[in-house]
C-alpha cells in the first residue's frame, strides 16, 4: 500500500514567514526545480529583494506586488523518513472552518514566530485554535534569526513567552527551533554556526513525532446504505480508520452485537480479502439483521455511544438562538439536538464573551455541550477525525459545524 502523507498545518502571524518557509521546504527537498528557482530570483530582484521563496505560493502577479498570500494550498514534500502534506490557510477562520467541514485536517502543527517582532496577538490566537482542534504535536519556529544576529537572548525571551502561553492551555510543544527560512538555517539540516542551540532542525523534529497511521487505528465503518442484489444484502460505506478482513468479527454498535464479515466487495474487483482506511467498499455481514444507514461497524467496543458531549463550534451561516430546532450530522448518523453554550469568542480577537451565550452569529466560535435526542457513536476529532467532526443544520441548511473534544 502506498505510504500516506502526514498532514501538518503551518500557521502564524502575517509576515512572520509562513510562505517563505514552505518555499524553502520545497526547494530543500528538490520539488522546486532550478528553472522555477531562477524565475523566483528574477522576480525578487525586480522588487529589490533577496530570493523570496514566498513567491512559490504567490502565483498571481497582484499577490507578488502586495506581498500577501491568498490561496489555501495543500503541498507535498518528503524527508528521508516519510512524506508530509502541508495544509496552509490564509487565516484562522478559514483554518477552523476547513478542519470542521472536512476540507482538511492536520495531525501536527508548525507555529512560526518572527524573532524580530516577537509574540503577536495573532500568534496567540493561532496557538489557541490549535488547542481547540485538539492538535498536541506542535513545533514552534523562531524565524528570521538572521535579522537579530542569531541572538540567544531574543530566542530565550520568545521561548519563555510561548511556554507561559501554552502552559495556560495545558499544551507543551515538543520543539522550539531557531531558524531562518530565507537562509535555510535549521530547516532541512542543522546549522552548526548557531553554537548555542543543540536541538534538531525542523525536518528532524517532524520525523521524531510518532503517529499512529489511520490504518493502525481501530476499524470504523459508518454505514451509508444497504442494498439488496438478489438474495444478497450489501452494506455500503467508507472505512474511516483501520482495516477489515474476510472472516473477522466486528461490532455493530447500535445493537451491541458481534457480527462476522463474510465478504468484501469492490467495484470491478474479485476475491477481496482485506480493505483499509479510505476505501469505499461493500460488505456482506453475517448476523446483522436490521442494519441500516447510520449504523457503525467497529473493530472494538471502546467507542463512546452518547446522548451528550462537549464540542468546539464554528457558526458559518445565519444566526442561532436558544431553542432553535437544530439537526446534527456526524458521519452518516443524524439526530436533533440542542446547544448549551458555555463560552463564546470574538472571531477577530478570540476574546471571551461573557454575555449573549444563548445566541451565535456568522463567524463566531464557541464551546458548547451538545444534547442529542438519540444516541450516536463518537470518537474525539484528534483520534479519528470523521468520527469526531459534525455538521449542524437548521431547516435543512448547513449552518455550523464542530469537533468533539
Amino acid at each position: 500500500m502506498e505510504e500516506k502523507a502526514l498532514p501538518i498545518v503551518i500557521t502564524g502571524h502575517i509576515d512572520h514567514g509562513k510562505s517563505t518557509l514552505i518555499g524553502r521546504l520545497l526547494y530543500d527537498t528538490g520539488i522546486l526545480k532550478e528553472d522555477r528557482y531562477q524565475e523566483i530570483t528574477a522576480s525578487s530582484s525586480l522588487l529589490g529583494k533577496e530570493t523570496e521563496f514566498a513567491f512559490v505560493l504567490d502565483a498571481l502577479e497582484e499577490e507578488r506586488e502586495k506581498g500577501i498570500t491568498i490561496d489555501t494550498t495543500q503541498i507535498y514534500f518528503q524527508t528521508p523518513k516519510r512524506k508530509y502534506v502541508i495544509i496552509d490557510a490564509p487565516g484562522h477562520k478559514e483554518f477552523l472552518r476547513n478542519m470542521i467541514t472536512g476540507a482538511s485536517y492536520a495531525d501536527a502543527a508548525v507555529l512560526i514566530i518572527d524573532s524580530n517582532e516577537g509574540i503577536m496577538e495573532q500568534t496567540k490566537r493561532h496557538g489557541y485554535l490549535l488547542s481547540m482542534v485538539g492538535i498536541k504535536d506542535i513545533c514552534v519556529l523562531i524565524n528570521k534569526m538572521d535579522l537579530v544576529g542569531y541572538s540567544k537572548d531574543i530566542y530565550d525571551r520568545v521561548v519563555a513567552g510561548m511556554k507561559d502561553f501554552f502552559g495556560n492551555l495545558s499544551l507543551r510543544p515538543r520543539f522550539y527551533i531557531p531558524i531562518s527560512a530565507l537562509k535555510g538555517n535549521n530547516v532541512a539540516k542543522r546549522d552548526p554556526s548557531i553554537t548555542w542551540y543543540e536541538g534538531p532542525c525542523l525536518f528532524e523534529a517532524l520525523d521524531e513525532l510518532e503517529f499512529k497511521t489511520f490504518e493502525e487505528r481501530p476499524f470504523r465503518f459508518p454505514v451509508q446504505d444497504v442494498y439488496r442484489i438478489g438474495n444478497e444484502k450489501i452494506v455500503a460505506g467508507r472505512i474511516e480508520s483501520g482495516e477489515v478482513a474476510v472472516g473477522e468479527t466486528v461490532y455493530l454498535l447500535s445493537k451491541g452485537l458481534r457480527v462476522k464479515i463474510k465478504e468484501i466487495r469492490k467495484f470491478l474487483e474479485d476475491n477481496i480479502k482485506t480493505a483499509s482506511y479510505g476505501e469505499s467498499i461493500g460488505l456482506i455481514v453475517e448476523g446483522a439483521n436490521g442494519i441500516k444507514r447510520g449504523d457503525i461497524l467497529s473493530g472494538d467496543n471502546n467507542v463512546r455511544t452518547v446522548k451528550d458531549f462537549d464540542a468546539n463550534l464554528f457558526w458559518f451561516y445565519g444566526e442561532y438562538n436558544k431553542g432553535d430546532k437544530i439537526q446534527i450530522k456526524c458521519t452518516t448518523q443524524e439526530s436533533y439536538c440542542s446547544l448549551s453554550i458555555t463560552e463564546k469568542f470574538d472571531p477577530a480577537t478570540m476574546d471571551k464573551k461573557k454575555e449573549g451565550l444563548h445566541h451565535l452569529e456568522i463567524g463566531e466560535i464557541a464551546k458548547a455541550k451538545i444534547k442529542l435526542r438519540k444516541k450516536i457513536a463518537i470518537d474525539t476529532f484528534s483520534y479519528i477525525p470523521e468520527m469526531g467532526r459534525f455538521i449542524l443544520e437548521k431547516n435543512g441548511i448547513p449552518v455550523g459545524g464542530g469537533i468533539i473534544v
